[in-house]
């Protein structure tokens, strides 16, 4: 079968290349032979990398973490599973899970210092301002991390970060609480342990094993996601070979932005909004009018109803049997509702994506609202660190270092202070 290709030609010098075409692209640096850049603000139409991690059809609503339905991995997997899925490509067996839950629980401390760090923060500090910090200081404690061209050291700082993430995470939880810090129990599993660690009061917690489930469910949903700007951010800083601390400290920081992992906060205030069901049509009609945004609708690539939606949806109905009915939830039941049958909203694809019933089931669960990105970016690091994994192993990859289209003035001739007017 003859190469496919793509016939350019220069009107301005009648030149004329052929671009192959690969996997449905073609490779941008080919259009340097015209002496052309590729122009695409946010890469809205740009492959930056090749990836067997996660694969996503929005069209369809369809996610796969390496060839696995998310609806399969959901009900049946449990998140240290799914880590390990997305670190080695293949589902571990019995064996593999046992060692790997065992290598987990034996790195769960954290240095005592990373406390008194932690302390350092007022009592209000934003909890993702403080894992953000907290994850970059680990840097420190581990100079091997340094070692990015050792596999086994790669390993070991993966496992670290799996590990210690969670600590990290409940110590935040605790500090903006005002509480002491519980230490891990490695007699718990990964979740029953973080669940512990952050709501253990007087050496006492009883356990929900319904509510840690579906807390369970939510990581395992937003363990990846195609290179989104978090993780573009990982594999961006990560491409410079700084540690996978470093690295994954600026996937925390690109979460932290309202437009990405602080999504569902804005769901729940745009709830508080409305206030009332009745209220919903006057709100639906000024987001018709551009007069109000609706929040958790609507996705970059999902172009069809997000897959992950309807698994929380009914991750929600189980959370609120054991909690009771949040009066938000008929709120946006009837907003999803009057959205889904409304032509503006059904022509423009919009649909509710994974953000639209998090915030709901979090809150439901004890998670204030600044803490739920925090909890995002606990299921969001197995993803990081295999996608930093594979970035450093692509012989392709190298430092990310985009171009731009220079806007400014010609050269000018600098004027004197006292010439200035």
């Amino acid at each position: 079968m003859a190469e496919e290709t793509l016939s350019i030609r220069d009107n301005r010098t009648g030149e004329e290349v052929e671009i192959p075409i690969v996997d449905g692209t073609i490779h941008a640096t080919e259009l340097g032979k015209l002496g052309l850049m590729s122009y695409d603000p946010a890469f809205l139409n740009t492959a930056s990398t090749r990836s067997s991690i996660t694969y996503i059809d929005g069209d369809a609503g369809i996610l796969r973490y390496r060839g696995y339905p998310i609806e399969q991995l959901a009900e049946q997997a449990s998140f240290l599973e799914t880590a390990w899925l997305l670190f080695e490509g293949e589902l571990p067996t019995a064996k593999e899970l046992e060692a790997w839950q065992d290598k987990v629980r034996l790195h769960t401390y954290v240095h005592t210092n990373v406390t008194r760090f932690l302390d350092g923060f007022r009592h209000d500090a934003h909890p993702m301002g403080m894992l953000l910090g907290a994850t970059a200081a680990l840097s420190t404690f581990y100079p091997d991390a340094k070692e990015i061209g050792d596999e086994e050291s790669r390993r070991l700082q993966r496992l670290r970060l799996i590990a210690k993430f969670p600590t990290i995470a409940a110590w935040v939880f605790r500090h903006s609480r005002g509480l002491p810090y519980v230490y891990p129990r490695n007699d718990l599993d990964y979740i029953g342990n973080f669940v512990n660690m952050t709501f253990e009061i007087g050496g006492r917690h009883e356990p929900n094993p319904v509510l840690q489930r579906a807390l369970e469910i939510l990581l395992i949903l937003h363990a990846d996601h195609e290179q989104n700007a978090s993780t573009n951010a990982v594999r961006g800083v990560g491409s410079t070979h700084v540690d996978p601390f470093s690295a994954v400290s600026a996937g925390v920081a690109a979460l932290y932005g309202p437009l990405h992992g602080g999504a569902n906060e804005a769901v729940l205030r745009m709830l508080d909004e409305i206030g009332d069901v009745k209220n919903v049509p006057a709100f639906i009609e000024g987001v018709k009018k551009r007069e109000r945004l609706l929040m958790g609708f609507g996705h970059r690539v999902y172009k069809n109803y997000d897959p992950r939606a309807k698994l929380i949806k009914r991750v929600a109905d189980d959370v609120f049997a054991q909690t009771g009915l949040d009066p938000k939830l008929e709120i946006a039941l009837e907003l999803e509702r009057i959205a889904l049958e409304d032509d503006f909203f059904v022509e423009r694809k919009l649909y509710p994506n994974v953000d639209f019933y998090s915030g709901l089931i979090y809150r439901a669960m004890g998670y204030p609202t600044d803490y739920f990105t925090v909890l995002f970016a606990l299921g969001r690091l197995p993803g990081w660190l295999a996608q930093w994994e594979e970035m450093l192993s692509d012989p392709e990859q190298k430092i990310a270092r985009p171009r731009q289209i220079y806007t400014g003035y010609d050269e000018r001739d600098f004027v004197p202070l006292e010439q200035r007017g």
